[in-house]
């Protein structure tokens, strides 16, 4: 399965459909890496330190047949290593445990309140990008308000911005900020959540995969809900990474290069668009 990439504005290149291991036990996540890597075609893995398994992702890399410059590989910066003195030490510490000399991506996770820390935060960044350690860098769930920051800062544009996006969540608006700068965005929790998601009761079971909407255009085009929705994600030009650590799964999640979805499609699956979160508002996060 070949996975079209996406240019980013520091010259590298992320395939467009990766693999999230976010709430992967290190069980589940070496057993997914090493299937998605090996047998379903992925060269694109999202992780974090905060996910507690960048030792598991490591080892699956090391594994593969697949050799590591073919391989895109991101982790993040957590909130307790925010400042201009603790990033250097937390991307060293990542890299330590997955065995890597250096990430294709380093995003600082969320935007902690006040300007001056952000600020320093993304200098550190800048420092990491610099010694080779990361080949690019970015942030996650950063309104454009946290993006102003961040751009008067530094000397060095944000290669991503990756935000919860779903079709119940399609954020054109921070989307049209990101393309005016040159950032990517790239979508976490692509389908809208799952009976796993663990956010308590904001969460409902699957509310965009059992939507008439989605699963009338799946037995349309012969095609799983999640599928539809994948799709929908790489159409509107962003970089998706669906989890699931389940290997069926994760083969049919990549399987989305051989149909489109028309015009009609694509405006019903536009009426779903309620702003509704299913995770936190990055400036609700302390």
């Amino acid at each position: 399965m070949t996975v079209p990439g996406i240019l980013l504005n520091d010259g590298s290149t992320i395939p467009q459909l990766g693999l999230g291991v976010w709430q992967a036990t290190p069980e589940e996540t070496e057993r997914v890496v090493r299937f998605a890597i090996e047998e379903a075609g992925y060269r694109h893995i999202d992780g974090a330190r905060i996910y507690r398994n960048e030792e598991a992702l490591g080892r699956a890399v090391a594994a593969s047949t697949v050799p590591r410059e073919q391989l895109f590989i991101t982790t993040k910066l957590w909130n307790d290593d925010h400042g201009r003195d603790r990033p250097p030490q937390a991307i060293d510490r990542s890299l330590e445990r997955l065995g890597m000399d250096y990430v294709d991506l380093y995003l600082i996770h969320w935007p902690l309140p006040g300007e001056a820390q952000l600020a320093e935060t993304w200098l550190a960044m800048e420092e990491i990008r610099a010694s080779g350690k990361a080949r690019s860098i970015g942030v996650s769930n950063h309104h454009p308000h946290h993006l102003d920051v961040v751009l008067r800062a530094g000397s060095v544009v944000p290669a991503i911005n990756q935000v919860e996006l779903h079709p119940r969540l399609a954020q054109s608006e921070l989307r049209a900020v990101n393309e005016s700068h040159g950032i990517v965005t790239e979508s976490w929790s692509p389908l809208g959540g799952t009976p796993r998601t663990d956010w308590g009761a904001r969460t409902p079971p699957k509310p965009i995969l059992t939507d008439p909407v989605v699963t009338g255009i799946a037995e349309k085009h012969g095609r799983s809900a999640a599928q539809v929705v994948i799709r929908w994600h790489l159409q509107l030009g962003l970089v998706v990474i669906p989890k699931s650590v389940t290997e069926a799964r994760i083969a049919e999640n990549i399987d989305v290069f051989g149909f489109a979805l028309d015009d009609e499609d694509l405006a019903a699956i536009a009426t779903l668009d309620t702003g509704a979160r299913v995770g936190s508002d990055p400036d609700d996060v302390a």
